[in-house]
C-alpha cells in the first residue's frame, strides 16, 4: 500500500465536495436517517450514529444541520425507507468497482449505476465478483499539519486503544483497524482532541491497476463522475492507481 497518497486523495475528494457540498450532505443525511431508524436518536447509545457524526463533522456539516436531520429521523415515522444496496463490477482494463447506494427506488438505482458502467465501457458483474479483491477496514486519516502529538505517540496511542497498522506517509499519518475497533479507536484519537481529516470504514484493494492508456482513463472517470452525480450513491470503492 505504500506508495498512495491515501491523504492526496482525500484532499481531492474534499475539494470536489467544497464545489458541492449539497452532495455530500445529502448522503451523510441519509446515513444519519438510517443510523437513527436503526439504533435510535440517542448517540450515546447508537455507536453508528456517533461514527456518522463523526464523518459529518469531518466534511464540515455545520452542527445544527446534524441536529436537526437526527431530529427529522427520530421524529418522522413516515420519512423516506432507505433501502442499502451494492453493486459491483467492472471498469477498462479489468479494473474493480465497488458501489454502495442508499436508495428508496431500486428500479431507478439499478438503471443509474448500469448506465455509468456501460457509458465508461465496464459492466456490473455479480454479487462477490471484485469484492475478494479488497478488505473492509476501518481507516483513519491525520493530516500532520493539524496534529501536535508527535508520531511514536500517536502511533501507541492508536495500537493500545486497538489498531492493526499506523503508517507515516510525507504529509499525513494512517490508521488502520478492524470495522468493529473502529468506533473505539475514532473516540480515543477524538478525546485527546485529535483532529480527523478522514475516518470512516472503507474498501481497501489488496492490489491496484494502473490504467496506461487515455481513453481508458477518460472511460474510468466517465464511470467515477456519473456514480459521483448520483445522488442515490453514496460511497465508491476501486483499485485503479490514479
Amino acid at each position: 500500500m505504500s506508495g498512495h497518497s491515501k491523504f492526496a486523495n482525500i484532499k481531492h475528494k474534499k475539494e470536489k465536495n467544497d464545489a458541492a457540498k449539497g452532495k455530500i450532505f445529502t448522503i451523510i443525511g441519509r446515513e444519519i436517517a438510517v443510523a437513527v431508524k436503526e439504533g435510535g436518536a440517542d448517540p450515546a447509545n447508537n455507536s453508528k450514529l456517533r461514527d456518522v457524526i463523526a464523518k459529518a463533522k469531518a466534511n464540515n456539516m455545520p452542527n445544527d444541520t446534524i441536529e436537526r436531520g437526527i431530529k427529522k429521523a427520530a421524529g418522522d415515522a413516515n420519512s423516506v425507507n432507505y433501502v442499502s444496496i451494492t453493486y459491483e463490477g467492472y471498469g477498462p482494463s479489468g479494473t474493480a468497482i465497488i458501489v454502495n447506494a442508499l436508495t428508496d427506488n431500486k428500479n431507478r438505482t439499478a438503471s443509474n449505476v448500469r448506465n455509468a458502467f456501460t457509458k465508461g465501457g465496464g459492466n456490473v458483474g455479480t454479487t462477490g465478483c471484485v469484492s475478494y479483491m479488497f478488505d473492509e477496514k476501518g481507516q483513519i486519516i491525520i493530516d500532520k499539519e493539524e496534529c501536535d502529538m508527535n508520531a511514536d505517540d500517536l502511533m501507541m496511542l492508536a495500537l493500545d486503544a486497538g489498531a492493526e497498522d499506523f503508517a507515516e506517509e510525507e504529509d499525513s499519518f494512517e490508521i488502520i483497524t478492524t470495522p468493529e475497533d473502529f468506533t473505539t479507536v475514532r473516540e480515543t484519537l477524538e478525546k485527546e482532541n485529535i483532529t480527523m481529516a478522514s475516518a470512516e470504514v472503507t474498501m481497501i484493494p489488496q492490489n491496484y491497476v494502473e490504467l496506461t492508456s487515455e481513453d481508458d482513463i477518460k472511460k474510468m472517470n466517465r464511470i467515477l463522475d456519473m456514480l459521483d452525480d448520483d445522488d442515490d450513491v453514496q460511497s465508491v470503492y476501486h483499485n485503479w492507481d490514479e
